[in-house]
């Protein structure tokens, strides 16, 4: 009797889960950041050639990792964020599944470089397509740096569908955009094909605003706040005359629904109540 069904090699396995998980450049830009603000960094540089399909980096100025966790670190469902189903329960963090580093190591050319604070020296570690090639001590600042090149190198088909490079830039201009103004006191610099493109301190939210998206647009925005029994909530809403058809330029950050005790889609649905109400009070 001859069995159609077989189990995948684990080599292509990773293959096809890491196109689940980076989709497209943006998206390893996406967990990248997303890693360095879980680990406190206070300062992120993100600089990207070719839309990102060339090269993507990311360095910061977070705890770092010690040797074990670097290597650790590229295996699947490797996380420090959870360890139980309770844990599961109480996430506070961006990321804790374990599964962006190992995606981005099975797709591409991979060196990351880490110190703690604590450690006198780093370390650096090599991936080619998911394989480990370098394990070495390394002289550098403390944080960690992760520099991806040739994104797709080994599955081109996937590389074949990704856009031009002026459209999967806009993609990551949206990520570091999104990030940048969730995170005002956290520093970013933003660089495409040696071009800095952005270059903002940490601030407070309005400043970030005013970066962002100039001082002639944030003055035509209004502070509001809201608290309730259950949820808390501020931000700026736009005078309706600045009105826009769709949502292209609507943000709404969830900072900690750990303690809530409501849904996500309530919480969504009591935050569009309390900001009617709020911007006809204003009016």
């Amino acid at each position: 009797m001859n069995k159609t069904i077989k189990i995948l090699p684990e080599h292509l396995a990773n293959k096809i889960a890491a196109g689940e998980v980076i989709q497209r450049p943006s998206s390893a830009v996406k967990e990248l950041i997303e890693n360095s603000l879980d680990a406190y960094s206070k300062s992120i540089k993100l600089i990207i050639k070719d839309g990102g399909k060339e090269l993507i980096q990311v360095v910061d100025d977070g705890d770092g990792m010690c040797a074990d966790d670097a290597v650790v670190a590229f295996h699947r469902h490797a996380t420090s964020k959870i360890e139980t189903y309770e844990d599961l329960e109480a996430i506070k963090t961006l990321g804790f599944r374990g599964e962006a580093l190992s995606s981005i190591a099975a797709v591409s050319q991979v060196e990351l470089r880490t110190r703690r604070e604590i450690d006198t020296v780093g370390l650096k570690v090599r991936f080619d397509g998911g394989k480990e090639s370098q394990i070495v001590q390394d002289a550098c600042p403390q944080g960690t740096s992760v520099t991806m090149r040739n994104l797709f190198f080994n599955t081109p088909a996937r590389r074949n569908f990704l856009k031009s490079k002026s459209t999967e830039y806009r993609h990551i201009y949206d990520v570091v955009q999104r990030c940048a103004l969730s995170y005002p006191d956290v520093g970013f610099q933003f660089y495409s094909d040696d071009e800095m493109i952005l270059n903002l301190r940490g601030s407070e939210l309005s400043d970030r605003l005013k970066d962002v998206f100039g001082e002639a647009h944030f003055q035509t925005l209004m502070p509001v706040t809201s608290d309730k029994e259950s949820v808390s909530i501020s931000g700026y809403i736009g005078q309706p005359q600045f009105a826009r058809r769709g949502k292209a330029e609507q943000y709404l950050f969830l900072k900690d629904i750990s303690s809530a005790k409501i849904s996500i889609t309530r919480f969504i649905r009591h935050t569009s109540i309390c900001l009617k109400k709020d911007l006809f009070r204003f009016l």
